[in-house]
């Protein structure tokens, strides 16, 4: 099916690549390929990222190149599509308008258009200028049809058919006033929690820290609100966050911290500090950098039931024997093809869309 697809094909090669390029800059060795050009501008703009945006450092960015690089194989792809007919696509320009609080946070959209025979009309947010276009510049140079389907705009949309936009839950009015008389997506804050049951080990706590911690906890799979068990042993979760102590050198949290850390000091809030990571009791699901809030629970009933009410503000839910949709620990920041955003499946809107 797909070997007849040179779209698919296309991100084929781009998830070979990327594996190319992750495996070379992870093994310091030099691009003697032919693809040298390439592994050389991808680590350009790697390390350029951080001067446009300061928490795309080099570590996150080649982290998000190397999820993209596990996902993009062709069992992946085969498997992700073996149930859409793209053959009933009807061929239409789809603004995207693009996010930017996390590195290549809007690739999944530009994938889903251009692999279901779609052409994409790109709305870059301020916070990555750099990323996207470089996939795209690489795309574009294995499958030079794409030069027709990925465009670039700074100025107002127009002349399209439907609408991807990823925003907040302000930007999200301003989008259905514009965007509402088109077929459309429209996304707005989400946030992911942890349900503890204080059984927890160590090794599932500290992979708990990559969900909280990747990305300085700016994504909507990170995790920002912990459900605990009254009485919960904190000073085990302390322990096991112990390994991403380093976090607090990077001068933007740094400042985050002790902002925050400062604030809740003044209002005479009750916090849990342990030098990098502030926890406050607070039923909320959206937390400042370098804080996570948490709530105590009597039952697995009262939880379910509350995270079931607040189903459209959370993205993930993270837990062991807790719900059949629960992420494992650590894996928030490595979704499959089909966890789509806040559970639209991007797909079937493009492939209904006429």
């Amino acid at each position: 099916m797909t070997k007849s697809n040179p779209n698919v094909e296309a991100f084929v090669k781009l998830g070979e690549f990327l594996r190319l390029f992750c495996d070379f800059t992870s093994n310091g060795q030099v691009a003697e390929t032919t693809n040298s050009k390439w592994i050389n501008k991808f680590n350009e703009v790697a390390n350029s990222a951080r001067h446009h945006n300061g928490w795309f450092t080099k570590e996150n960015v080649l982290f998000a190149f190397k999820q993209w690089g596990i996902i993009l194989t062709r069992e992946n792809l085969e498997t992700w599509l073996a149930s859409y007919d793209l053959k009933k696509n009807k061929t239409k320009q789809v603004a995207l308008i693009m996010a930017g609080n996390i590195p290549l946070v809007g690739f999944h959209d530009l994938l889903s258009v251009l692999i279901t025979g779609n052409k994409a009309i790109i709305k870059l947010s301020s916070n990555d200028t750099l990323l996207i276009p470089l996939i795209a510049k690489y795309l574009i140079d294995i499958e030079p049809s794409f030069k027709d389907s990925i465009n670039f705009t700074e100025g107002r949309l127009t002349d399209f058919d439907a609408v991807i936009a990823t925003g907040s839950n302000n930007t999200a009015r301003y989008f259905e006033y514009y965007f509402g008389k088109k077929p459309n997506i429209i996304r707005k804050n989400r946030n992911s929690v942890a349900v503890l049951n204080g059984n927890e080990t160590n090794a599932q706590l500290e992979a708990l820290g990559e969900d909280i911690f990747r990305y300085y906890g700016l994504g909507c799979r990170s995790v920002s609100k912990l459900f605990v068990p009254k009485d919960y042993d904190f000073d085990k979760f302390f322990k096991a966050m112990f390994r991403y102590r380093d976090i607090v050198n990077q001068t933007k949290y740094a400042n985050n911290y002790d902002y925050n850390k400062a604030v809740y000091l003044m209002s005479e809030f009750k916090i849990l500090d342990n030098g990098f990571l502030l926890l406050k009791e607070d039923k909320s699901h959206a937390s400042p950098i370098a804080s996570v809030f948490y709530e105590t629970y009597d039952s697995k009933a009262t939880v379910q039931e509350r995270l079931q009410k607040d189903a459209e503000a959370i993205q993930c839910v993270v837990a062991s024997g807790f719900t059949i949709a629960e992420i494992p620990f650590g894996k928030t920041q490595s979704p499959s093809l089909s966890d789509y955003a806040d559970g639209i499946d991007t797909v079937e809107f493009l492939l209904k869309t006429s």
